[in-house]
């Protein structure tokens, strides 16, 4: 019975404060969003597991942290520089079709992370991105290039085609070979293809892709730094 009581003013209390706070959804938290909650819930729990701490005292820690979280973001929306300290900026990690490698080791995200996010969006290439920029939430935001067609083929009566994805065959200057082999080609035609565009090392390349029908497009550590 205590601890069936101690769980409905526990879920009351939580429901109540997040209520009053207004938080987002979960994939729209914000870090400090993200730790106010793991805090609120650690709270409960002791409560919950803990015999020598009263209900009402964590109730009370629960009502004072949620006054602090007010407090705190209602801070940040009457003060800029506040509200980028705790929030964070936004970040642009593709900048006019380039991949700005210098902000993706800040905000540690791989390619691969990236990749998965821009999917996420229904590009399954970068190369298609104009731009896109790291939301302060860990989505990302896209602007594709003008030429990625989103207008359906049986919109515009045009036949259909075959799509294949594109494959990633250099990630952070080294060869995927799983990818390269099931594209069927070799190290040596890989290397041969940078040649073409006068890259000497595979080491120089921080992402090459494959798409059909057979293009290489690949972005170099230089143009990666470069915004």
């Amino acid at each position: 019975m205590q601890l069936t009581i101690e769980l409905i003013l526990g879920f009351a209390g939580l429901f109540i404060m997040t209520r009053l706070l207004g938080k987002t959804q979960i994939s729209q938290i914000t870090p400090f969003d993200f730790i106010s909650s793991l805090i609120l819930g650690e709270l409960l729990g002791n409560a919950i597991y803990d015999k020598n701490v009263h209900i009402f005292y964590i109730l009370y820690a629960v009502v004072v942290w949620g006054l602090l979280i007010f407090l705190i973001e209602f801070w940040t929306q009457k003060k800029n520089k506040v509200r980028g300290f705790l929030e964070g900026q936004p970040d642009i990690i593709i900048h006019n079709g380039k991949l700005v490698y210098s902000t993706m080791k800040k905000t540690k995200l791989d390619i691969n992370q990236l990749q998965g996010l821009i999917r996420q969006k229904g590009y399954f290439s970068i190369y298609d991105i104009k731009y896109a920029i790291l939301e302060t939430n860990g989505t990302v935001s896209v602007l594709p290039k003008s030429d990625v067609d989103m207008v359906k083929r049986k919109d515009m009566d045009l036949p259909t085609e075959e799509v294949s994805l594109p494959i990633s065959l250099i990630l952070d200057g080294e060869i995927v070979y799983d990818n390269l082999s099931e594209l069927g080609r070799t190290e040596d035609w890989l290397k041969k293809k940078l040649l073409e565009q006068d890259i000497p090392h595979v080491s120089d390349v921080l992402h090459a892709e494959w798409q059909s029908p057979d293009e290489l497009l690949l972005t170099r550590h230089t143009d990666a730094n470069m915004k």
